[in-house]
């Protein structure tokens, strides 16, 4: 589980977003990422007996993303995230394939799956799956271990059918995503408590075959 004061540190950052603040809190946040650290270790164990090719031994720091922003290219210039993220890289691409995502906000938090804005080739392999394979993939979403928890998320969509797709296509609205990821929001007071890690390996088990889906689609 994780501590209060985790989130209550990073609720205090996104109000003192800057570097003095950070170096003044160093130790507050070196606790938070310590507490984290150890969640992601409970976890690693309880993945790896869901999805076969993710690794038992992977190091929970691999896991754990950077606090520090890149604002090389950002008018965004705050130098901190407001948030720890966890991501579970199966095939260690950096993101570039399909993985698992867990949101730590005071208010934001969430457990994820799926493949964030895959490239031009991945995303029509996978259009191309679920246009082939209608049935299995809405027999997939439509499971009740999906659809009681996750919703797909609708942020990245096309204003247009794709090319090659039919505007009445029965799946026009999953088609039209740029990015295939399920969400399962979850309580901030859910992750102080122990049952969490159930809760995730639970979530870990109803996401598996949407994850597994997407891999067979761009050949993974």
């Amino acid at each position: 589980m994780i501590r209060p004061d985790t989130l209550s540190f990073i609720q205090a950052l996104s109000e003192n977003n800057d570097r003095t603040w950070f170096l003044a809190h160093k130790g507050e946040y070196e606790n938070a990422k310590a507490d984290v650290l150890n969640f992601i270790s409970l976890l690693i164990p309880l993945l790896a007996t869901v999805d076969p090719a993710f690794p038992k031994d992977s190091p929970p720091k691999k896991h754990l993303l950077r606090i520090y922003r890149d604002i090389r290219f950002s008018k965004d210039k705050r130098p901190f995230k407001n948030n720890f993220g966890i991501y579970f890289s199966v095939y260690g691409k950096n993101g570039n394939e399909p993985g698992y995502y867990i949101n730590l906000a005071p208010g934001q938090c969430f457990f994820a799956a799926g493949y964030w804005m895959p490239g031009a080739e991945d995303l029509k392999k996978i259009r191309e799956e679920i246009d082939y394979n209608q049935e299995e993939f809405l027999r997939i979403i439509n499971d009740s271990g999906f659809s009681d928890r996750f919703i797909l998320d609708q942020t990245d969509t096309l204003k247009k059918a794709p090319k090659g797709y039919a505007p009445d296509h029965p799946l026009i609205g999953v088609l039209k995503l740029k990015s295939l990821t399920a969400i399962y929001p979850i309580a901030d007071e859910d992750f102080y408590k122990a049952g969490i890690t159930e809760k995730i390996h639970q979530a870990f088990k109803q996401i598996y075959p949407f994850m597994l889906f997407l891999r067979t689609a761009i050949g993974s």
